[in-house]
């Protein structure tokens, strides 16, 4: 028999975060690949939910999600950003975010219809940009020479946009780099919106997650941008209850209505105990997610300072789970290489940045490490890493 996947899927094998994992495994490391953290939410979320499931709840909910998680979500945005949701027609409960991002690109992209996406990008979107049959446009994002974080060159954004572009995706605090968007930077992907009549699609699952006071601001609250944007966001990150894929997709109701027609054929419908106790959550743990954000930032702080002492450049991270590390002050050029030898060298994963690339040659030089780890796990990944030398085996 031919080869039975379709042809514009056929050059998506597996994920470079189950090789990862699956070589971690093998070797007993210290995963700092996948990013999940290895401590659970607040018990308070864990015990609802175990409520909810010994109390019945335990059939479909309504496919466009259990209303008290979709009115708690127009809440917290209201409440965080001011921006003002229907939650009966603008907000839509999916199975996690990436199902959420899924469904958004499949309802809205024509094949042969344009995306512009960031590059370096979560690898989802790639896959699925495919699956609908639209093409990339890829505008890269690069170390910025004064702040240290990676940005992009608007006339670059700007010469992306052609005559079948559709849309923008836009991630931040991004995933992997770390980024959080200024507001002059998301005023110039609002302009670009504008001016050439483009939906926009936000993930911002790591909304909660910004480090040393930076804000995040939503794309939607932009002038003329709240008709035209579409935002996902998601429990997983805001709870670090990543296992429980109970996301959400936030727009004016033609997009949204847009999604639902097309996730109704998908996954109908996510689990109707989880969102309930998600509800509750988002109204009553605040203080939990400050928490959960200080925490990180140490964590941060302490992955950082040990890379650094193991001859890593570190790159800054303003925001999400991850920093971007680079290999050559250790004298190595091809990250692959390099992440598929350190779990049998060092007995520590990493994922190659270059993966997250369409110009895969731009993120060569680069491993993403995730510190949403205990901090004794990281420190054991730094002991390993500084006793870790080129050609060591």
């Amino acid at each position: 028999m031919d080869e039975p996947l379709i042809e514009r899927m056929r050059s998506y094998g597996e994920t470079v975060f189950a090789e990862m994992t699956r070589l971690a495994v093998e070797t007993d490391s210290v995963n700092l690949g996948q990013g999940f953290p290895d401590t659970d939410g607040p018990r308070s979320l864990l015990k609802a939910a175990t409520g909810h499931i010994l109390d019945g709840v335990n059939q479909y909910p309504p496919g466009p999600g259990r209303p008290e998680l979709r009115r708690a979500v127009s809440r917290y945005r209201a409440r965080h950003y001011g921006v003002e949701l229907d939650p009966d027609t603008e907000v839509y409960v999916t199975v996690g975010a990436t199902a959420g991002i899924a469904a958004s690109l499949l309802a809205l992209v024509e094949r042969g219809d344009e995306v512009i996406v960031f590059d370096p990008m979560y690898d989802s979107y790639a896959a699925v940009i495919s699956l609908a049959g639209g093409v990339r446009r890829p505008v890269t994002l690069r170390p910025d020479p004064d702040r240290g974080a990676f940005t992009f060159d608007p006339d670059e954004l700007r010469a992306a946009v052609g005559p079948r572009t559709r849309m923008i995706l836009v991630n931040s605090p991004h995933n992997p780099t770390g980024t959080v968007f200024t507001a002059d930077e998301l005023e110039t992907i609002a302009q670009v919106c504008r001016e050439h009549d483009l939906i926009a699609l936000t993930d911002e699952v790591y909304e909660f997650l910004t480090f040393d006071g930076l804000p995040h601001v939503p794309l939607a609250t932009f002038p003329g941008m709240r008709e035209r944007t579409l935002t996902v966001s998601s429990a997983g990150k805001m709870f670090a209850v990543t296992a429980w894929k109970t996301g959400w997709v936030m727009g004016p109701e033609p997009l949204v209505r847009a999604v639902r027609t097309v996730n109704q054929f998908l996954t109908f419908s996510a689990n109707g105990a989880l969102q309930l106790a998600v509800a509750d959550a988002i109204d009553h743990e605040g203080e939990w997610i400050e928490a959960q954000r200080a925490a990180l930032q140490a964590k941060r702080d302490r992955l950082a300072a040990g890379l650094r002492g193991a001859g890593f450049d570190v790159h800054p991270c303003e925001g999400t789970y991850f920093l971007m590390a680079d290999i050559r002050p250790l004298g190595y050029g091809d990250g692959v290489d390099v992440a598929r030898a350190l779990p049998r060298e060092a007995r520590v994963a990493a994922v190659p940045a270059q993966v997250f690339y369409d110009r895969q040659e731009e993120g060569a030089h680069l491993l993403r490490f995730a510190f949403c780890k205990r901090d004794e796990v990281l420190d054991e990944a730094v002991a390993r890493l500084t006793g870790w030398r080129k050609g060591d085996g």
